[in-house]
């Protein structure tokens, strides 16, 4: 299929040959029939690409704090990677789309194939022939409804939130500060409400067109026309709400709305500009100053857009999806036209000249659709990722004169900057096949590393014998189902953390290994592989004794947003990445935990484990989210013997003992080891000698990630592999 992509680093935009999406629980597959540009953010996304990087930084600030703090966590050569890897990526556009049900997936019960439905979402309604959009995000169209129309739903979704933000009550009278596709529909919103409205824009026919739509008076900010309709039309009052719908950087908007609001009025800001707010001004009127998030409740919630969990109506009365159905209700109705703010529809397959003109200015519009080609054979067949499972596999090492063929699931931020660049340089590597969710993501691991095929589809990679191994880095939910399969269709695996987030999932993969008889399993336990750590036990030499470790990992704490807080799905954040830690200790000790005793503040935020070892050795590893940021993230002591081995964020290392060793700062910055280990990986394959890490052992710091939870839940020990202690 083909979707429009951006690529913020370079500025180029492209109609992208890719894959379609593939079908999923929780939600359906929608072929679009028309998807609706956004004339104020998808054009200022697009010129915001074609800025210098010094402009990139200026025009996100927010981002540019980011990596001031990623530099500082990171290093500056990780951070570099990162953000590059970030910027030089083919992004999509759009989020507001009207197409018909092709697939629909378990779980849904709304809607059927062939059903009209219209879609919201940055990552779900994009400009692209097909669309995967779980429940919350999609609403069936009422019969009569234009699909050009219901194409307006999640714009409409945007006015409406901005206008219940501004609780605007039966003869209120509001003014709307900036007439584009926004402000025209928060209009003919609050006009359908009973409120008398007035409008500004420097445009005069968005104006005029502001006044067919239903408002008394519209003009230019700067001509005084809308002041003395604002004195008139309130006796001298002023208005009761304005809504700031305009984009731009000045700050005429704000100044202008509290010089026409009444006392104690409200001020909306729907649209994305200066909000300098001037003090006195809104002080002596003490102005209510409100902000309308996107579509309503549940938007940025990803139990709510991606686990379909809705807001109890009694609660929540108006969320993201109940405004997405009250806008083309309202279409249904006759109360909300948008025929007349259609001023272009342009073929899909001129999607890049059309926002040329539109960038340009060649094509001046306050809306415009992309209409696509029909198909006339009925919905797409998706292919079932299934494969047949061997009788026995055994152990083999690749051919010396073959490369090691390589197929990746999932491309996301982690493998495109840590894994894949590795892996591209690597003589003897080939990279075969990537399968990603996104057919974005595939197409841009593709482009960037020099894959073979990208696709939605992981059956024909499992059931090609030339793929050799298969990476698995997606969400930690699905690591150990994907891990049965590759390891039962004979493939070598390389899953990143998380192996499994419950006993019974270990269970399927070990038994996935007994009965393929293919152990060619490594878990992306890097820190064991770090060049720094590695130097630094190697000057700590041959340990006698027991050991004691201590172990503090300054976590920090998560963005709201993140898909680590899912934990109903995705496990807790510590089963998530405290394998890492765990693994690194019983490296460091040589032998694998027998108990595990965990404690923690309330709601868990900070931990305290404690691990036995059969020497005798003890680990204690703190995992805290209430640090600062400015400390450092991992440090590690080590004593034993009489030894010290001091350990400090993959920056500096040193060992105290009857002589004293300590590194110089590495010039290629914080190492974590994921070079060193995708080479004991490729190496065991190519020699056929046994895996890194011993299969035992990746089950161990496994199960000594569940321990911790059920110690937690207990209040006691757990021993490992023999139950409670």
């Amino acid at each position: 299929m083909k979707q429009v992509v951006q690529n913020y680093k370079s500025g180029e935009l492209a109609l992208l040959e890719v894959s379609a999406p593939a079908g999923k629980p929780g939600g359906v597959l929608v072929r679009t029939a028309y998807s609706l540009i956004s004339t104020g953010t998808e054009l200022m996304k697009v010129s915001e690409a074609s800025l210098s990087l010094v402009g990139k930084a200026k025009a996100r600030p927010d981002q540019v704090a980011k990596v001031v703090r990623s530099v500082s966590a990171n290093g500056l050569a990780a951070t570099y990677r990162k953000a590059m890897n970030k910027l030089d990526s083919y992004t999509p556009l759009g989020y507001s789309l009207c197409g018909v049900v092709e697939e629909v997936g378990a779980g849904i019960d709304d809607v059927a194939v062939g059903d009209l439905v219209a879609c919201a979402g940055n990552e779900h309604a994009l400009h692209a022939e097909v669309n995967w959009v779980p429940k919350n995000l999609y609403t069936r169209v009422p019969d009569g409804v234009d699909p050009r129309h219901a194409a307006f739903g999640t714009v409409g979704s945007i006015a409406m939130q901005g206008v219940r933000r501004g609780e605007p009550q039966l003869g209120d009278v509001a003014l709307v500060i900036g007439l584009g596709l926004i402000g025209q529909l928060v209009v003919q919103l609050l006009v359908a409400t009973g409120v008398r409205v007035l409008g500004v824009d420097p445009d005069p026919a968005r104006c005029e067109l502001a006044e067919r739509l239903g408002a008394l008076r519209c003009g230019d900010p700067g001509s005084g026309v809308v002041g003395t309709a604002v004195a008139e039309v309130t006796g001298g009052h002023g208005v009761d709400q304005v809504y700031l719908a305009a984009g731009g950087n000045t700050n005429e908007p704000v100044e202008l709305a509290a010089k026409l609001s009444r006392d104690r009025g409200r001020v909306v800001d729907i649209g994305k500009c200066s909000l300098n707010l001037p003090w006195n001004a809104y002080y002596e009127k003490e102005l209510d100053v409100r902000f309308s998030r996107s579509y309503g409740p549940g938007r940025y919630d990803p139990e709510y857009e991606l686990g379909g969990r809705d807001y109890p109506i009694g609660q929540v009365r108006w969320t993201e999806r109940r405004n997405l159905e009250c806008v083309v209700d309202l279409m249904h109705r006759g109360r909300l036209d948008v025929e007349p703010l259609i001023s272009h529809v342009a073929a899909f397959s001129d999607a890049v000249d059309t926002y040329r003109k539109l960038n340009e200015g060649e094509l001046k519009a306050v809306a415009v659709l992309f209409e696509y080609e029909q198909r006339a054979d009925g919905p797409v067949e998706h292919a079932v990722t299934s494969v047949s499972v061997p009788q026995q596999v055994t152990a083999r090492a690749v051919p010396q004169g073959d490369g090691v063929k390589v197929a990746f699931v999932g491309a996301g931020n982690y493998a495109s900057s840590m894994l894949l660049p590795h892996l591209a340089g690597m003589a003897g590597v080939d990279l075969s096949d990537v399968v990603t969710t996104s057919a974005l993501s595939g197409a841009n691991a593709k482009r960037k590393f020099g894959f073979t095929r990208a696709s939605t589809e992981l059956g024909r990679v499992l059931d090609d014998p030339s793929v050799d191994a298969v990476f698995i880095v997606t969400r930690h939910s699905s690591h150990a189902e994907l891990t049965r399969r590759a390891l039962l269709a004979g493939k070598a695996v390389f899953v990143e953390k998380p192996l499994a987030l419950s006993e019974k999932e270990l269970e399927l993969v070990l038994g996935a290994i007994e009965e393929s008889g293919n152990d060619r399993l490594q878990v992306g336990f890097n820190r064991r592989f770090a060049p720094l750590l590695t130097e630094a036990v190697r000057n700590f030499g041959p340990r006698i004794g027991p050991a004691s470790v201590r172990y503090l990992v300054n976590a920090g704490r998560l963005d709201a947003n993140s898909w680590y807080n899912q934990s109903g799905d995705e496990g807790s954040r510590f089963a998530g990445e405290g394998g890492h830690f765990i693994d690194t200790v019983s490296w460091l000790l040589g032998t694998d935990p027998v108990s595990v005793y965990a404690t923690a503040t309330p709601g868990h935020q900070d931990l305290q484990i404690l691990l036995r070892y059969p020497d005798g050795s003890t680990a204690s590893i703190a995992y805290t989210t209430s640090g600062s940021p400015a400390f450092p993230k991992e440090t590690i002591d080590v004593t034993a013997d009489g030894k010290v081995l001091k350990f400090d964020d993959f920056a500096r290392a040193s060992v105290f003992g009857h002589k004293k060793w300590a590194s110089s700062r590495l010039p290629q910055g914080r190492d974590k080891g994921q070079a060193a280990e995708l080479d004991a990986f490729v190496t065991a394959l190519r020699t056929g000698v046994s895996m890194p890490v011993p299969v035992e052992s990746l089950a161990s710091t496994t199960l000594a990630t569940f321990a911790v939870g059920r110690s937690l839940e207990t209040g006691a020990p757990v021993r490992i592999g023999t139950g409670d202690a």
